[in-house]
């Protein structure tokens, strides 16, 4: 019998009171384990989890590395939780064990002294609950969403040395007597409520509060949820614990805004989300030109109220004014509000206001480095999506070098460098070199991490990839475009099961959003699940609108069924769009409707007069009838790509590859 030893991360699963409901209710208790196992088995492949074996009312999984393990595991408990809220009858909780260690596999199964280990701690785990070895919490440590806390000491039965053992902090779960937390504690800034008397104050509220969180995210102690997830909030009525279960954030700050010609009022308290209790509450009742202060002190309050040692180059920084005009910082609140209104392809909207709001912002102030890099990043992440590259990187690239030459020490400055080696020079060193820069100079920075993916998974770096898009969901839960993306880096290397089960674990409005329902309808027909693909685009039949066509079309041609996407390059061709058509739109379209020398005049016009965005699509299985030609290989070299596809594993069904 052929054995295979190698190094894996274990999981053990059990089903909490499946004994002892069967001897009360077999019949409930049957039902209870078969509902698990439906919700579970989605989720171990979509973390790439080789199920090894059921126990009979729980599993035994490998991992290829403890993140994907641990992260699996929450994610198991979040489904759990979120079906036990929704759904009548008996609630299903399981215990977590995980560990780290060698394993020798046998006919399938696998053995050794690291399996044994894991078992031993499954029972340790409360119901609901993680816990996980020494060798695991030094993988995982810094990597994951939630604290991790030391449990106090206990034996392992036939374990002969003693090893330190956590559990993985949830938010909702009960803290553990004597134990020692690790881990950045994560915060959310909730939108502050605008209660001036003059509803256009709104912009005043909303930009302060982005203004916050920035702040906050310079204390590298602290891990704060970005703004996309945040501003999903402005006007909820959701408690404090569903917010803090949904964000997975141990603390919430809110607060509201009374602003009234030069005089502001900003209330704010922060509070735990485990007690509901205010770790500290101020309202500070002060002139305009003191609000750079007040961000100042909330953030000190904050740090200092969940136990986090401020450096005394965060206390500096905190204390800047980021610019001396009043003026240019209300045209730069302004113009973070129009940003957040506006939206990309496939979503209307118009950021021209926002562009001007900051345009007069830096002339206002032409000191005033962030107003330059908030604009930067936004020009750049338009390119091709709204608006060429012609039209907007000679002026983005004048806001990076004086946004870098006013402060040096600027996370978002760097990530503007980053994306514009990426898209604009193509220079992959520096690129990356900039990225890992943005982060370690503020590692809260989910759009940082989130272009680092794109970078990564660009140069089939697909497993870095994938770790960089979850740590910008961690840092931005409900921001859909990192989830997007790392569903379609699953899918570049075949994997499309899991991107397939990626997305039908998101929230239902995540997965409704049109770009999101446009890429499930392509895994579904990749997996060959013709139905489900026509169903998921069936609501762009009846739109007519470029991206509705677009999404239509292409999965039609993708199921063999060109002659939509020929009808559309027709209405392409004779200017019968009003919106921005993208130039990859026509690129791909011309290759799935078999029109190759199209397709390659089209990348060869954009490669020499526009904005070379091959770079970003030419892993895409559209491109795979170009893929042999030599002029499409020649436009690879020339941008220093790989010229072979990526691997693509063979679409499976029901288990994950080992």
């Amino acid at each position: 019998m052929a054995v295979n030893r190698r190094l894996a991360a274990i999981m053990f699963t059990d089903l909490v009171g499946y004994t002892a409901s069967t001897q009360s209710d077999e019949a409930t208790a049957l039902r209870s384990l078969q509902e698990e196992e439906e919700l579970v088995r989605p989720v171990l492949a979509a973390h790439r989890g080789r199920e090894v074996k059921s126990t009979g009312d729980g599993f035994l999984v490998e991992f290829d590395s403890a993140l994907h393990a641990v992260q699996c595991a929450i994610a198991i408990h979040e489904r759990l939780r979120q079906r036990n809220s929704q759904k009548g009858g008996p609630p299903i909780h399981l215990r977590i064990g995980i560990h780290l260690g060698d394993v020798e596999e046998r006919g399938g199964d696998i053995f050794g002294d690291s399996v044994n280990i894991a078992a031993r701690l499954e029972p340790l785990a409360e119901p609901g609950g993680i816990c996980i070895s020494e060798p695991v919490f030094g993988q995982v440590r810094n990597k994951i969403a939630h604290p991790l806390e030391k449990l106090s000491p206990r034996a392992l039965k036939d374990v002969r040395f003693p090893m330190d053992l956590y559990r993985v902090v949830l938010p909702w779960a009960t803290p553990e007597p004597g134990a020692g937390s690790a881990g950045p504690p994560r915060l959310a800034v909730l939108p502050l409520v605008n209660i001036s008397s003059d509803p256009k104050d709104e912009y005043f509220a909303d930009g302060l509060t982005e203004e916050l969180i920035s702040v906050l995210s310079q204390i590298r102690g602290l891990r704060v949820i970005a703004r996309t997830s945040v501003s999903q909030y402005k006007g909820s009525a959701k408690s404090v614990a569903q917010i803090g279960s949904e964000l997975s954030v141990s603390s919430v700050l809110e607060g509201s805004v009374r602003k009234a010609g030069d005089q502001l009022r900003i209330s704010v308290q922060l509070i735990d989300v485990k007690t509901q209790e205010h770790r500290w509450a101020m309202t500070y009742d002060r002139k305009l030109e003191n609000v750079f202060a007040i961000q100042a002190d909330v953030a000190e309050r904050t740090a200092g109220a969940l136990k986090v040692e401020l450096l005394s180059s965060e206390r500096e920084a905190l204390r800047e004014r980021p610019t001396s005009s009043l003026t240019a910082y209300d045209l730069y609140l302004r113009g973070i509000q129009a940003f957040q209104h506006s939206t990309g392809f496939g979503g209307g909207g118009s950021d021209k206001d926002a562009v001007r709001y900051f345009e007069e912002a830096i002339r206002e102030d032409p000191q005033f480095s962030g107003a330059y890099s908030y604009l930067a990043n936004h020009l750049i992440g338009v390119v091709g999506i709204t608006r060429p590259g012609k039209d907007v990187f000679p002026r983005a690239r004048e806001l990076v070098v004086k946004a870098l030459e006013l402060n040096p020490g600027s996370s978002d400055a760097h990530t503007a460098q980053g994306n514009l080696s990426m898209q604009m020079d193509l220079d992959w060193t520096r690129s990356e070199s900039e990225f890992q820069q943005a982060i370690a100079l503020n590692p809260s920075a989910a759009t940082a991490h989130f272009w680092y993916g794109f970078l990564l998974g660009v140069l089939q770096r697909f497993d870095e990839a994938k770790e960089q898009y979850r740590l910008a969901i961690d840092l931005d839960p409900l921001w859909p475009q990192p989830q997007l993306n790392l569903a379609a880096t699953y899918a570049a290397t075949g994997e499309v099961a899991f991107s397939i089960a990626l997305i039908e674990q998101l929230d239902a409005g995540l997965r409704d959003t049109p770009a999101i329902r446009a890429a499930l309808a392509v895994f579904y027909a990749r997996a060959g699940r013709t139905n489900d693909a026509l169903k998921a685009v069936e609501p762009f039949e009846r739109e007519s609108d470029l991206f509705s066509r677009a999404a239509h079309s292409g999965v039609l041609a993708f199921l063999g069924r060109p002659e939509e996407a020929r009808a559309l390059m027709a209405d392409l061709e004779a200017g019968r769009f009003s919106e921005y058509a993208p130039v990859m739109v026509s690129a791909l379209f011309y290759a799935l409707a078999g029109e190759k020398e199209k397709a390659l005049a089209v990348l060869e016009r954009d490669f020499r007069e526009g904005d070379k965005l091959l770079w970003n699509s030419y892993e895409l299985e559209f491109f795979d009838s170009l893929r042999d030609d030599p002029r499409f290989i020649a436009m690879l070299r020339a941008m220093n790509l790989p010229t072979s596809p990526p691997r693509r594993r063979a679409t499976y069904s029901g288990k994950a590859p080992a």
